[in-house]
């Protein structure tokens, strides 16, 4: 570029420079390149690695090529802008300079820039090219959006454009304007520091304080800015759509009326005025542009501020629910449509119904399966009875699934047993254990939720075990669930307590293996094995153990003997991880839990496409509607900030535990943001119709998505504008009532459970994910809300919402009291209340039961004095109606609800219908002689042992028999109690009013 400067005839010779100096500046400076560049190097070439050992290599591909296009284009822009605007400057420079006091100090710094002139151009362009490039490489995003996105086919009620305008097009446009204008600043600074250097701008001369050339250029530059600015106005109308307020998101009354003809105001200012500073290259004055300037700024103030202020204050104030009901119709409508919450409908439920034959299947049913077994509070106990070895753990929360074992489906508490080093001892933890021998984890522990005391042989107070490695009381194994899938390949090498990484693998089939672990899912024996999965980079040459050396800085990849020819390195482990680095553009949903599918172990996740863009959609902080007492972290990763105002569940995903293969499903196949990705990265998403029927049993409703659309659903259940405004009809999720966990909100609950329409059918037990609503500032209890979580089922995602009529419905935190301040359950508990271990309260559960309202809550505790380290549960509470019973199994507890003092009886004449052993039909009287409530329902507890055997037997005929006979056991015992479930006692919680 030397040729473009003309050398002047007044600079001096440039000075005589230090060749030692220069090569020792100019070998730090290879040095630090080399180091950096070696380093960039070895992190973009393993990643390349690791995407192509996936199998998504093309991601990788479009990520890279995206961003460096996205950075040379911007990069070259903006170096070439400043550039050609440095060079216009100096060549237009006056060639004599004045002689003033300004001038003469500016010698020197003219006589210093000189010899270096052409490598200051040229490395102030580059380094500021290398900003704007850095800046453009994080709108990948933004840019793959714009360029692949699709229609909504829905528009915004304001400016009558597609949804797809905003989500899409908007954000890179504004990304374009505000670049431009970064761009046309710096030049102009550019411009100005240049002409000011060389005498094209005189501060402090006589006469005219620019030249010529030096105010044709400036002028162009500013008014090319201005312009710029008109544009940005012109885009900020738009940004309107999706903008929060006090009131709402979106556009108000005063937006529509005084904000919106504003910024079109401002934007034909903006107009004016670049067009006056582009006539100033030929007028010469700068009296217009300047009165133009003011009067741009003038109108920003009164026309962008003032006068907004001034129409919310006086016209939207005084009568704001008539103003905004219009605006605020939209949002209700906008935010609905948006969380997917426009075909949800609350249904009218009563509370007061009498009790009687029909509540006793619902009864019996929940008996069966309502889970006593906390996912939380058992973590302790899955460890202590069977974690193996002390290098095994589960996750502290466990999760809940559901299996066909038996012909029955049951729902399971359970967990992998994954490696923990942590549980090393510390002489034992150098790199050869932590990276070649302690590897992986073994198996899946599982209990039965719907925990039966007595089963089996086992104690009431004893968790029944589904998988395990140890051996029940009665000498079998704990391998039901090993049995039901046919068994599976234990080994997990990823999970979500991997270590960071491990080197596996064998130079030769002869040579011994060292990684260590258990001979199966259901043993204890210790063995060693060698990782044989199709996961891992090979790493048996010396050049990509020296690039793995430099990604983790550990020198054993090149030193150590564990490392040869035939290693891989397995990494980027817990399956979360693994699925946001193959589509990161995803939101990943907090809870990824293992299932057992075709003789593996899948870690199965669900995918969001999530944007904050989506016009008059209420906006939130993702973390705030999804915060409850057992969230831990949110998946939250592709937005600047953590507020969202739509959500789909896009995608399933499963993650091998064994080889980290990754596999993502299309789910919401309407979804226009998951088409746009799968424009951008075309073979990352699989077709829905690609899910096995086997994975598709274990597929559910995520519980970040249901989180979210309770939390809006709370206020956004009021579809009338006024009522909506008023606030008199809000709802809110309750706190959770357990003490440990005061100041959440109570999480959501799965569980099988009946699930009545508006049509006033009911289908049963229906594997849902449920939650309660409490009124605004109040503990009486307004709705339940449930939503069918089996993705077999044509209904899943039907959202139901019972709204109870009686406002004296108790809600969690009332029922919770009264558990702790029962005379009976005080009295039970009390042996436990001195230990160092408090009695633990589980999950209150809300389980709808024939019109009416039951809640059960297990205890868990260590009895003083045990040798047991780990809680036990000791009890079960129920509340039923205005009665509370507290038993070792739900059976017992229900019977003490429904016969507190034992002392329900009834005489029965004829003693020919006393119940034998022989199947028969429920009996419409009871027997002869005097019976109790406890002792009906301890015949329907064996009626239903009794079913379960004949289910094992495979006879299906005796298993209707029993459960029928059961149910007629249980309808007399409701009858002889005379409860009704679903009342509220006197006295309690006033009905909510209107705030």
């Amino acid at each position: 570029m030397s040729e473009l400067f003309d050398q002047d005839p007044r600079d001096p010779a440039p000075p005589t420079r230090n060749g030692r100096s220069r090569a020792l500046v100019i070998t730090a400076v290879v040095l630090v390149l080399a180091f950096f560049g070696l380093t960039t190097f070895a992190s973009i070439y393993t990643d390349r690695l690791w995407f192509v050992d996936t199998g998504y290599g093309g991601v990788f591909s479009t990520l890279l090529w995206t961003r460096i296009g996205l950075f040379l284009v911007f990069a070259v822009v903006m170096a070439a802008v400043v550039a050609v605007t440095m060079v216009v400057a100096f060549r237009t420079r006056p060639l004599f300079h004045p002689n003033s006091p300004e001038q003469t100090g500016l010698d020197r710094y003219r006589e210093a820039v000189t010899p270096i002139r052409t490598a200051l151009v040229i490395g102030t362009a580059l380094v500021l090219g290398v900003f704007a490039g850095t800046s453009a490489v994080g709108q990948w995003r933004t840019y793959l959006l714009w360029r692949n996105g699709t229609d909504f086919d829905r528009e915004d009620a304001q400016f009558g454009r597609d949804i797809g305008f905003f989500v899409f097009d908007l954000p890179w446009l504004h990304f374009l304007v505000d670049y431009a204008m970064a761009v046309l600043v710096v030049a102009l600074i550019a411009a100005a520091v240049v002409h000011y250097l060389y005498g094209g701008i005189r501060l402090q001369s006589p006469g005219d304080r620019l030249t010529g050339a030096a105010q044709a250029q400036l002028s162009v530059l500013l008014g090319l800015f201005v312009l710029a600015k008109a544009a940005d106005y012109w885009l900020d109308r738009f940004d309107l759509a999706y903008q929060s307020g006090n009131l709402i998101t979106g556009v108000t009354y005063a937006d529509a009326n005084a904000v919106l003809p504003a910024k079109n105001i401002l934007m034909g200012i903006a107009v004016i005025c670049a067009v006056l500073f582009f006539l100033n290259v030929w007028r010469r004055t700068w009296m217009l542009p300047s009165v133009g300037v003011a009067l741009l700024a003038l109108s920003a103030i009164l026309l962008g501020m003032i006068w907004p202020a001034v129409v919310q204050q006086f016209q939207v104030k005084p009568s704001e629910a008539d103003k905004e009901a219009d605006y605020i119709a939209r949002n209700i409508a906008a935010t609905r449509a948006a969380y997917d919450l426009e075909e949800v409908e609350p249904m009218d439920y009563s509370s007061d119904t009498t009790v009687g034959a029909d509540a006793s299947a619902a009864l019996e049913g929940q008996t069966a399966t309502v889970p006593l077994v906390d996912p939380e509070l058992v973590q302790q106990t899955f460890e202590q009875n069977q974690q193996g070895r002390v290098y095994y753990s589960v996750a502290d929360v466990l999760d809940v699934d559901r299996y066909e074992l038996d012909g029955e489906e049951r729902a399971l508490v359970l967990g992998a047993r994954e490696l923990d080093q942590a549980g090393l001892n510390d002489s034992d933890k150098n790199w050869s254990n932590l990276h070649t021998v302690y590897t992986h984890g073994n198996g899946i522990i599982a209990a039965y939720a719907n925990q039966r005391g007595g089963d089996n042989g086992t104690p009431a107070t004893d968790i029944q075990w589904a998988e395990g490695n140890q051996t029940n009381p009665d000498g079998s194994a704990q391998d039901d669930l090993t049995r039901a899938v046919d068994g599976y390949e234990s080994r997990i090498y990823f999970g979500e307590q991997s270590p960071e990484y491990s080197v596996v693998g064998k130079a030769d089939e002869d040579d011994s293996s060292v990684e260590l672990g258990l001979a199966g899912a259901t043993e204890d024996e210790e063995q060693t094995t060698t990782y044989d999965g199709a996961g891992g980079v090979p790493i048996g040459s010396t050049f990509r153990q020296l690039m793995y050396a430099i990604k983790f800085g550990e020198p054993n990849f090149l030193l150590s003997g564990r490392v040869h020819s035939g290693s891989e390195v397995i990494y980027d482990r817990t399956p979360r991880e693994r699925v946001e680095k193959v589509a990161p553009w995803l939101t990943i949903d907090e809870d990824a839990y293992p299932a057992i599918v075709d003789g593996k172990v899948l870690w199965v996740l669900d995918g969001y496409t999530t944007t904050d863009r989506y016009p008059g959609a209420e906006r939130e902080s993702y973390e705030t509607m999804t915060n409850d007492a057992l969230q831990q972290t949110t998946g939250l990763q592709t937005l600047p900030t953590d507020e969202i105002n739509y959500m789909r569940n896009a995608v399933k995903v499963t993650v091998d535990a064994y080889d980290g293969t990754v596999d993502i499903y299309e789910w919401d196949e309407e979804d226009p943001i998951l088409q746009a990705w799968k424009g951008a990265f075309p073979d990352v998403v699989q077709e829905r119709e690609a899910i096995p029927d086997s994975l598709l049993e274990h597929l559910r409703y995520p519980e970040d998505l249901f989180k979210v659309q309770r939390y809006q659903y709370a206020r956004y259940h009021v579809t009338d504008a006024g009522d909506w405004y008023q606030g008199n009809d809000r709802w809110e999720v309750p706190e959770d009532p357990n003490p440990a966990s005061r100041g959440d909100l109570q999480a959501p609950h799965r569980l099988f459970i009946d699930q009545p329409s508006a049509e006033g059918e009911t289908a049963e037990d229906v594997w849902s994910l449920t939650s309660v609503f409490v009124p605004y500032g109040k503990n009486n209890l307004a709705s339940f809300v449930s939503v069918n979580s089996d993705a077999t089922s044509e209904d899943y995602g039907k959202i139901s919402v019972l709204e109870l009529q009686d406002q004296n419905t108790r809600g969690p935190g009332l029922i919770a009291n009264e558990f702790s301040n029962d005379d009976e359950v005080r009295d039970a508990l009390l042996p436990f209340q001195s230990g160092q271990s408090p009695p633990l309260f589980g999950n209150l559960l809300t389980v709808p039961v024939t019109d009416g309202l039951m809640y059960v809550e297990p205890v868990y505790a260590v009895r003083q004095g045990s040798t047991a380290g780990y809680p036990i549960l000791r009890f079960v509470l129920v509340s039923i109606g205005e009665n509370i019973g507290i038993g070792t199994t739900l059976t017992d507890a229900i019977g003490d609800a429904l016969d507190p003092d034992g002392t329900a009886t009834e005489v029965i004449e004829d003693p020919e219908d006393e119940p034998t052993d022989e199947p028969a039909d429920p009996p419409s009287d009871p027997p002869a002689g005097e019976e109790t409530v406890r002792s009906l329902l301890a015949q329907a507890d064996e009626a239903f042992a009794a079913a379960e055997q004949a289910l094992e037997d495979d006879d299906l005929g005796e298993y209707q028999d029993q459960v029928t006979l059961a149910q007629g056991f249980i309808d007399r015992a409701i009858e002889l109690s005379g409860v009704d479930p679903s009342a509220a006692p006197a006295g309690e919680d006033e009905p909510a009013t209107e705030e």
